[in-house]
């Protein structure tokens, strides 16, 4: 098992970090939280627009596996991951987590949480990246600022990480009221989920609960992908979905009043499954942490609705 329950390991197996301070800072962060953080040997290098080769970025994963670190977090995401999915030793990464380790992570990262839940039911943990969520300066008028790390992102995370984080809250619309559904918790952001489909990376879960999110993704790219999932059986394969947060995507002349309702009128008159917005995920500074790959029940009072877990 796993020793030291806050000892945790910084890797970057996706896109490259750009500035050498933003994960110094963040890994200060992380300590002044309360988490012995130490930072793989290769989450530095360069490759193009990627930590390191492929190779590099395949054995960082498997060191943090071997690491004994109780935590695996991704310093950010961009893009990466899909290159390594056939390269990635599934059986080492489930040992990892049957001895305790917790792997985090979001964007990017989402596809090394459904391949790992496809190859071994091997659970992981959305939430914060280390880039991301602890190293971010802001801007204020122009000029950089340091930014206090999210105190609900943040105490998310320790509760998730040392145990006592059992359910997360959120407003949605109004109409599902009484809505009280369990399944399988999987997901995390769209485009990297649909680009699994057909892949031996794809965890074909039944009667779950699939959350998503997205980031510079226009509303009807998204109903795109959402209609591509619908059409492959998934959406009505499911008890419930559930919206994160869409963001930075740009208007065009040419919508004429088609947003991000349009689209969501559009994929709930498509499937028979209940599809609820409002959760707190996605690119977006204040973000839950949830188990990937849990049992958990999704129920609604009103507009409030909560995903919680044993």
């Amino acid at each position: 098992m796993i020793g030291d329950p806050t000892s945790l390991r910084l890797f970057s197996p996706s896109g490259v970090v750009a500035q050498r301070a933003v994960l110094r800072r963040a890994a200060r962060r992380l300590g002044t939280l309360g988490f012995d953080v130490s930072i793989d040997e290769s989450a530095l290098a360069r490759d193009e627009r990627f930590a390191g080769d492929d190779e590099t970025r395949v054995a960082a994963i498997h060191r943090a596996a071997a690491s004994g670190a109780s935590i695996a977090m991704a310093t950010r995401g961009g893009y990466g991951l899909t290159r390594l999915l056939d390269r990635i030793d599934w059986k080492r990464v489930a040992r990892s987590a049957d001895r305790g380790m917790r792997w985090v992570g979001h964007s990017d990262f989402t596809a090394f949480q459904m391949a790992a839940l496809a190859h071994g039911g091997t659970r992981t943990w959305a939430g914060p990246m280390a880039c991301y969520d602890f190293g971010r300066l802001a801007e204020e008028h122009g000029e950089p600022r340091v930014e206090a790390v999210d105190d609900v992102t943040a105490a998310c995370f320790i509760e998730a990480m040392d145990g006592s984080l059992e359910a997360v809250g959120f407003r949605t619309d109004p109409g599902f009221d009484g809505l009280d559904v369990r399944g399988a918790l999987w997901g995390g952001n769209l485009a990297m989920l649909v680009s699994l489909l057909g892949t031996p990376h794809w965890p074909n879960v039944k009667r779950g609960i699939l959350f998503l999110e997205d980031v510079n993704e226009h509303p009807y790219r998204v109903e795109r992908m959402l209609l591509q999932l619908h059409q492959a059986g998934v959406l009505d394969a499911q008890r419930a979905v559930v919206l994160g947060r869409v963001t930075d995507w740009q208007r065009s002349p040419l919508d004429r009043g088609y947003d991000m309702a349009s689209m969501l009128c559009s994929v709930r008159a498509a499937t028979k499954t209940p599809v609820l917005t409002g959760l707190p995920f996605g690119h977006v500074p204040t973000k839950v942490t949830l188990p990937v790959g849990a049992r958990v029940t999704l129920a609604t009072q009103g507009r409030e609705a909560y995903i919680g877990w044993a």
